[in-house]
């Protein structure tokens, strides 16, 4: 989790000495059904939504964590929405604009991968905007989160922690498995010079942007990763009435 004096360079990206590999892959399976459960009812409802907003460094994990977290659950209750660069009729809008319009209805499990935090992060990183309109969108974002919220909706904010090495790491290998060549670009080598500036930047949205609390994630190990995210939704998701309609 988070507080007002987050250091990434003091958090680990490995999972805790004590924790064992096959017992957590085991917890995981159970896991995926819990998730798959409460999917199954959260469509039948319709009384709640859930956004989940995945970030996270280059290779950091976030496309195997919506592949695998989300492995379980029924395609109809549950979307996938990557933000990119913004179209051009995007930016004739507010930058919220685009991705109020891909929040899930009740009864949907909505994921971003990437979310409006990149209007925060790439402006800051290259300083393209200046200081007070950035300012602006860190209140923003609080305001929008918090209309969701009190409109039902279940917002969970992981932030996939991985090192520097294990980052360059999986990059290379984009050059060198041809089942990921086509994920490699060119511009994700010259973001990684770039780490420290978006770390942080990371730091001060985890304390200014918390309306909805962070949840970081160690993420060098895939196995560890993916546990933790369906560990933190599925036992969140327990402290919510969600239920068949006819259940009482």
């Amino acid at each position: 989790m988070t507080d007002d004096k987050i250091d990434l360079n003091k958090l680990s990206t490995l999972p805790p000495d004590d924790v064992k590999e096959k017992e957590i892959r085991e917890k995981t399976v159970e896991l995926l059904q819990q998730l798959k459960d409460f999917q199954a009812k959260l469509y039948a409802q319709a009384k709640y939504a859930v956004l989940v907003i995945i970030q996270g460094m280059d290779a950091s994990g976030k496309d195997g964590a919506v592949k695998n977290v989300f492995s379980g659950v029924n395609p109809a209750g549950c979307r996938v929405k990557s933000f990119k660069v913004p179209t051009e009729e995007e930016q004739k809008h507010d930058f919220l604009w685009r991705v109020h319009r891909e929040c899930p209805e009740k009864g949907m499990i909505q994921i971003f991968n990437r979310s409006h935090y990149e209007n925060i992060l790439v402006p800051s990183v290259y300083k393209l905007l200046d200081k007070d309109v950035i300012k602006k969108r860190f209140g923003a974002i609080n305001a929008f989160e918090k209309l969701l919220k009190d409109h039902d909706t279940i917002i969970f904010k992981f932030y996939l922690h991985v090192s520097e090495k294990e980052q360059l790491e999986r990059i290379n290998e984009r050059l060198t498995d041809p089942m990921k060549r086509w994920k490699y670009q060119e511009e994700d080598i010259v973001e990684t010079r770039h780490r420290e500036e978006y770390m942080r930047i990371y730091e001060k949205i985890f304390r200014d942007c918390n309306e909805v609390p962070w949840t970081i994630v160690p993420s060098d190990k895939n196995w560890y990763k993916n546990y933790c995210i369906l560990h933190t939704i599925v036992k969140e998701l327990s402290r919510y009435d969600i239920r068949y309609p006819h259940e009482y």
